[in-house]
């Protein structure tokens, strides 16, 4: 993942941590030396002072064991015996002190085991004193038993910790090689003491002290060369000191002797010259010691000063810009949520508010609309001026936009006013034309033109609905649910393939009557263009707990799942219009008219295949009883209750397919007198259960709807009138008419039946305003 993919805080997060990280390594680098310091204190203080403590006792009780067996006495004199507890008391502290948590903790691995090495090696003393008391060792090797156990510390002392400043380590490692070169001074005097108390110097013993005296010397030139100026004047004064002289004669007197003859000097010369000697060499290396703690102590210094340094300024900067990356980093986030919120309120708030409200002719002041946002003069505030321009740039774009939409809108529906207006004068045309026409081709041509006129007023309609506005097309009363459908069917091309199942009895109020029937033209149109041609498809109704249903069921083949949901989707939340989405404009129309009368529209998976469109109309658009609905809000008006004759003159509803229902043959009847306002009357299409009656009624009655009952008209088709009554209603027989003369008929039919609608609504309407 790229950096940066990674947000504000976590980059200063990490830039924090950094920073940390910088300074603990910087702090680690100037405390290890301070480590260093404190653990070669402990070290020096805890294990190598014990150490040369211990080592000057061994060096005096080796001189006096030496003695002691070069004298042949086997028990201990209280000299021996004082000599021993003040090397024991030694040996315990060293083991004490080099053994504590603070030296071990300081202690590198090295040097914990040359600790515990001289340790174990200091244990073997008592066996070593036990031999030299019982007399089973002779002065050589009881004197190897005391330089084993000081090797051992010798060896600890290399291992000692030394400090990072090179001039002083290498003093340091001078320091200790005349350390050790006054310690082979020390063996040579053991043995010269050893043999002075016997009285016998051997060949071995002589040539032993040879060795140890020509070292000794070698050691302390060599040493001396490296020391420093102080250190080096020092050593000169000892080396030139009359002690140091008198031990020099005295080492080339008993270098230079014979093999097998007592020693060339006395014991009390020995001692006079070799003990101050010696003091004075110790002490040189005291004082050498101090001055070189003295060199060291600057360095310390500027150990802890870095320390300092490093440490607690090094935290007050890390401190200080911790406070500061998260004030600035708050700061920026604090301006960078403005800016979101800003532009969040931008797009879900202000942009489709302004664009509403253009939508619907209202003024929009932009500058009230876009107010300026305060970011200040930093970066931010350039990125929140440009997010200015932004944001004005933004809503003049969207007002024009709207203000485009808006005026596409207006010309789509003065396109369809004027489509409208003059599909209304060609129906009313072609409804005066097949009042006079009495030819069945005729006719049927005329039928044609007039259905695609309906279809062609579905399309105007359709413009409307788009653009926003309501049809013009209304109704003042309740039509029949079954008329309802019917007026559907009428406005779809392919209607014959469409089988009407029975509606039951039940209107629909008339402010919803022209969208209901445009709504359900335009589920029957899509269901019989998906669906191939030799399928039909049917409609069905039926009253149910919330209103009243109407299922539209094609055999064709169906919708993906997903576009089933997503279709619904659309349907119960219309979204915008707009003139890219042309693709489904039915269903656009469909969600627009039921969403004006909270219409239910749920298209699902048939059973057969297809699809099934299930149209839920409420309860407050269908009514029971044929009592129309005022439209005022006042009373509504009650029609009479059917009479007797009327009740049976109507037949029980059943399944009627449109496209091979036939005509019934029958006689013309007498027509009865009527007023010469009396309307046309409508013929009503026989049902094929129940034989025609076989006489009329003597005056003119009306059906629960309104409509004058059927009766034969004048301007019928000759066919339709010279028909003996003895033939049934239906025909089972299609050999008798040729597809030609039925297609006429229904023509004609259809188009009787309509106008007779029309006229019947016209009396109604002139009947209650002479009563009003």
């Amino acid at each position: 993942m790229r950096v940066r993919n990674f947000g504000v805080r976590t980059k200063v997060t990490a830039l924090l941590v950094s920073l940390v990280a910088l300074w603990g390594f910087a702090a680690w680098v100037t405390l290890r030396e301070g480590v260093n310091l404190i653990g070669a204190t402990t070290v020096d203080s805890g294990a190598v002072q014990p150490s040369e403590r211990l080592l000057a006792e061994l060096q005096r009780e080796r001189r006096l064991a030496v003695v002691a067996l070069g004298t042949g006495e086997r028990t201990p004199d209280k000299l021996m015996r004082d000599q021993r507890a003040r090397t024991d008391v030694a040996r315990k502290e060293l083991a004490e002190s080099a053994t504590s948590t603070s030296v071990r903790f300081a202690a590198d691995a090295p040097l914990t085991r040359r600790i515990d090495e001289a340790l174990r090696t200091a244990d073997g003393i008592v066996a070593a004193r036990k031999a030299i008391d019982a007399g089973r060792v002779d002065r050589a090797r009881a004197a190897d038993s005391y330089n084993q156990i000081v090797d051992s510390l010798y060896r600890m002392f290399d291992s000692v910790a030394a400090l990072d400043d090179k001039e002083i380590a290498r003093d340091a490692r001078t320091m200790l090689a005349i350390s050790r070169a006054s310690e082979f001074l020390a063996r040579a005097d053991a043995l010269v003491a050893g043999a002075l108390a016997k009285g016998d110097f051997t060949p071995s013993e002589h040539a032993e002290f040879v060795r140890l005296s020509g070292f000794s010397r070698f050691s302390l030139e060599q040493a001396a060369a490296q020391l420093p100026a102080e250190d080096a004047a020092a050593y000169n004064a000892w080396a030139k000191s009359r002690v140091v002289t008198q031990l020099r004669a005295l080492e080339d007197r008993l270098a230079e002797q014979t093999d097998g003859l007592p020693p060339a000097v006395s014991s009390t010369e020995w001692r006079a010259a070799n003990e101050p000697a010696r003091a004075s060499l110790e002490k040189l290396i005291s004082d050498g010691g101090d001055r070189l703690v003295d060199r060291a102590a600057p360095g310390a210094i500027g150990v802890i000063a870095r320390l300092v340094l490093a440490g607690g300024l090094g935290l007050i900067a890390v401190v200080a810009s911790i406070i500061l990356s998260i004030t600035t980093a708050r700061d920026l986030l604090a301006q960078l949520k403005k800016l979101r919120d800003a532009a969040h309120e931008l797009s879900d708030d202000r942009l489709p508010g302004v664009v509403e409200r253009i939508g619907r002719g209202e003024e929009v002041d932009l500058a009230k609309e876009v107010p300026d946002l305060d970011f200040g003069d930093d970066e931010i505030g350039q990125v929140g001026q440009a997010f200015n321009t932004v944001q004005r740039t933004a809503i003049s774009v969207a007002a024009e936009q709207a203000e485009l939409r808006r005026s596409i809108r207006d010309i789509l529906l003065s396109l369809a006013r004027r489509t409208q207006g003059l599909v209304h004068r060609q129906l009313t045309v072609l409804d005066v034309m097949e009042r006079r026409e009495t030819d069945p081709e005729e006719l049927k041509e005329l039928f044609r033109l007039d259905h695609l006129a309906i279809r062609m007023r579905r399309n105007a309609e359709n413009l409307i609905v788009l653009s926003g506005s309501t049809p013009a097309r209304t109704w003042r009363r309740s039509v029949p649910m079954v008329d309802v459908v019917r007026g559907a069917l009428a406005e779809v091309e392919d209607y014959t393939r469409v089988t009407l199942m029975p509606m039951g009895d039940v209107v629909l109020v008339g402010r919803a009557v022209g969208d209901v029937i445009h709504l359900l033209a335009e589920l029957i149109e899509n269901a019989v263009s998906f669906s191939p041609p030799y399928t039909n498809v049917q409609v069905s109704g039926q009253l149910v707990a919330n209103g009243y249903v109407i299922e539209i069921e094609d055999r064709g083949l169906g919708m993906k799942p997903e576009d089933l949901e997503a279709n619904n989707a659309r349907i119960a939340d219309p979204p915008e219009f707009r003139i890219t989405g042309a693709a489904r404009l039915g269903l656009y129309v469909v969600s627009q008219l039921a969403k004006r009368h909270e219409i239910q529209v749920v298209l699902k998976a048939s059973p057969y295949g297809g699809t099934t469109v299930v149209v839920l109309l409420p309860q407050e658009l269908v009514q029971l009883d044929p009592t129309p609905e005022s439209q005022d809000g006042g009373p509504r008006e009650r029609l009479p209750r059917r009479t007797t004759a009327v009740a049976t003159a109507i037949r029980p509803v059943t399944a009627e397919n449109v496209r091979t229902l036939k005509p019934a043959r029958q006689a013309p009847a007498p027509e009865p007198p009527a007023p010469a306002s009396a309307p046309l009357l409508t013929p009503v299409e026989p049902e094929p259960e129940t034989p025609a009656e076989p006489e009329q009624k003597s005056v003119t009655e009306f059906t629960s709807n309104g409509l004058p009952l059927r009766v034969p008209q004048a301007n019928l088709a000759p066919a339709l009138r010279d028909e003996t009554p003895t033939q049934p209603d239906y025909e089972e027989d299609d050999d008798e008419r040729s597809p030609e003369e039925i297609r006429a008929m229904m023509g004609s039919l259809q188009s009787g039946t309509r106008l007779g609608r029309s006229e019947a609504a016209k009396m109604l309407d002139e009947q209650s305003r002479g009563e009003a």
